[in-house]
């Protein structure tokens, strides 16, 4: 991952491993702990981490980076972060006399001949001018030399600006955007028949990742099936380029589900900012505010300003709330009352009951989702493929509707039979849990638990994880083995959410095996997640800790039906409001009438104007 400062190029890199359940994160730079500001930055960086990973520091010896990718196993995954630190202490001058060279190849044949997974950040400093120092030079010459040997070693090289990655490097197995050079060349490249490009895997390379328009309504309701001749190729590339109306899509990042383009893993979302975050946490704890601040809901403060941009976030405004009546048949179902799930369904429709009563004191609308019935996972395939893409799409499109609706925050509930369990086996298989030991406990009218329908639920999944042990566990696969239509429509409207950089408030078992899926589709998605409060659920728990999803609170709430998001989400208003409204604390003024920053200021420093020799005088 190559960008310059601040360019978001170690966010991105960590949502390339969000998916892994344990990430050794290598840290290469040493010194700076007399910095302020340093530690600050490495402070954002240790938050961001989700606490499954470990944490390796290399920077007092360089060549201890190679010997750490040397003995990764293959079932590990590395995040070195960054290769600026790792030439910065190679060229400290206690390591001299040194061959820099020979340590930088030795460096990319450790990287070539990792059995691990192993992702390097890396700054990119060729862009700016020739440095005026020797020292300056000698660092910018020795890391364009580390980079080049290091993107040649590597399967895949992303150039990441403002956030947004282009990958100048791709796996054969993972084809990346189609310039018009390449398809230039593969036109000449190839003959008028019998064309030896993989056409197929342009098309489909080009209809992920290129924002499309739809010009008339034939082409709204038609998908082309076959593959482009790159000839094709070239002409849809530019034309899609060259739409201006594509900059005022609804997203950039994605096209629009309208389109007719397939939503598959590799999908690139839009990242919330990674600068505004940091700034507001910074920001608040300069303000006014009585006692030692607001606890954890400043991790609340922090997400409302990545996702809005905006070091002051404002509080969210109208909130929907889909509530997901699935139905699912076999062991899954043990001990539920469809009757009851139908009940509860009606209940939310008419603002009724615990989920109605809190929508209405907290300004969000309710969409109950009827999905179609699942199989048992324990007989075969819950769903088939073509229902798990009808629901992706249906999800996405709810998720695009709520937007539309001018809602700011999604909330995701669920009031099925038997999704608890396929919660349960989605966990299972995409992060090897223990299905006894997150499976939660059937609890019947009257406050009793019915532990044999507990049992005959955990005989399912595992006899379920038991059929699918030699099947394929890509995100549709699971969706189609596993989690069934309501799994598959909550998945579609976190993508379609993230696509729309709309906050998601994930909520239960639901949301939690829905963020899996996601993730497995587009790794973005789960920083545009936040979980108020886990509950008791074991579940949610060790789901949202793979997430790297920290919740806010700890009420213990298990309302379910998305009732615990609306319960915590007036406080988390709350927490934003005093965030962004409050003053600076009149003990840090600059002297007196200093009014100090509004939430409405935003001013850059002013350099004072010198008076004449000597030092100058604010």
């Amino acid at each position: 991952m190559l960008g310059g400062i601040r360019s978001g190029k170690s966010a991105f890199a960590e949502a390339l491993v969000a998916g892994a359940a344990s990430v050794r994160y290598v840290a290469t730079s040493a010194g700076g702990e007399d910095d302020p500001e340093w530690r600050a930055r490495i402070e954002t960086h240790q938050r961001r981490r989700p606490q499954s990973w470990t944490t390796e520091e290399t920077g007092a010896d360089p060549a201890q980076l190679a010997a750490v990718l040397a003995g990764a196993k293959p079932d590990d995954t590395l995040l070195v972060d960054d290769l600026g630190g790792w030439v910065a202490a190679l060229l400290d001058p206690a390591q001299q006399p040194n061959d820099d060279v020979a340590t930088v190849t030795a460096l990319a044949e450790a990287v070539r001949a990792c059995a691990a997974r192993v992702v390097v950040v890396s700054p990119e400093v060729g862009l700016s001018l020739v440095p005026a120092t020797p020292v300056g030079r000698a660092f910018a010459d020795a890391l364009g030399t580390a980079n080049q040997a290091l993107a040649a070693a590597c399967d895949r090289v992303a150039f990441v600006v403002a956030g947004r990655p282009t990958w100048l490097k791709t796996g054969a197995d993972e084809p990346g955007i189609v310039t018009d050079l390449e398809a230039e060349n593969a036109e000449t490249a190839a003959p008028a028949e019998g064309l030896a490009v993989d056409t197929a895997a342009m098309h489909d390379a080009m209809t992920a990742a290129t924002p499309t328009q739809p010009t008339s309504p034939a082409e709204e309701t038609e998908t082309r099936n076959e593959p482009l001749t790159p000839a094709e190729a070239i002409a849809a590339h530019r034309a899609r380029t060259a739409d201006a109306g594509a900059l005022h899509a609804p997203t950039m990042a994605l096209p629009l589900v309208a389109s007719g383009t397939v939503i598959q893993p590799g999908m690139d979302m839009p990242l919330p900012d990674s600068d505004a975050g940091p700034d507001a946490r910074d920001r608040l704890a300069n303000v006014d505010l009585p006692g030692a601040g607001i606890g954890m809901l400043i991790e609340a403060v922090e997400f409302a300003a990545a996702t809005q941009s905006t070091s002051t976030p404002r509080p969210w405004g109208p909130v929907r709330v889909l509530l997901i009546d699935g139905r699912h048949a076999g062991g899954a179902a043990a001990g539920a009352d469809v009757e009851d799930s139908e009940r509860r369904a009606a209940q939310a429709e008419a603002g009724e009951g615990a989920l109605g009563t809190l929508a209405a004191t907290a300004d969000a609308d309710i969409v109950v989702v009827r999905t179609p019935p699942s199989g048992a996972m324990e007989d075969g395939p819950v769903i088939d493929a073509d229902t798990v893409d009808a629901a992706l799409r249906q999800g996405w499109e709810l998720a695009d509707a709520a937007a539309d609706a001018g809602r700011d925050v999604l909330i995701l509930g669920s009031c099925g039979a038997g999704t608890e369990a396929a919660a349960t086996a989605v966990l299972a298989a995409t992060t090897g849990a223990e299905p006894v030991a997150i499976l939660p406990r059937v609890l019947v009218p009257g406050g009793f638990y019915d532990d044999n329908a507990w049992m005959v639920r955990c005989a399912a999944v595992r006899d379920a994880m038991h059929r699918i042990r030699q099947e394929p566990r890509g995100a549709k696969d699971i969706l189609a083995q596993l989690g069934g239509a309501d799994l598959a429509v909550a998945t579609g409207a976190m993508l379609g959410a993230s696509a729309r950089r709309m906050p998601v408030l994930v909520d239960g078992p639901l949301g939690i095996a829905a963020g899996l899926i996601a993730r497995d589709i587009s790794s973005q998605t789960r920083h545009w997640c936040l979980l108020a409060d886990a509950g008791t659920h074991q579940l949610v728990k060790q789901g949202a800790d793979v997430l790297g999803l920290t919740a806010v609170l700890e009420l213990g709430l298990d309302l379910g039906e998305g009732t615990n998001a609306l319960a915590a989400l007036p406080l988390l208003r709350s927490a934003i409001a005093l965030a962004s409204a409050l003053p600076v604390h009149p003990a840090l003024l600059a002297g007196h009438g200093d009014a100090g920053l509004s939430a409405d200021d935003d001013a850059d420093f002013i350099e004072p104007e010198p008076d004449g020799p000597g030092p100058a005088r604010a």
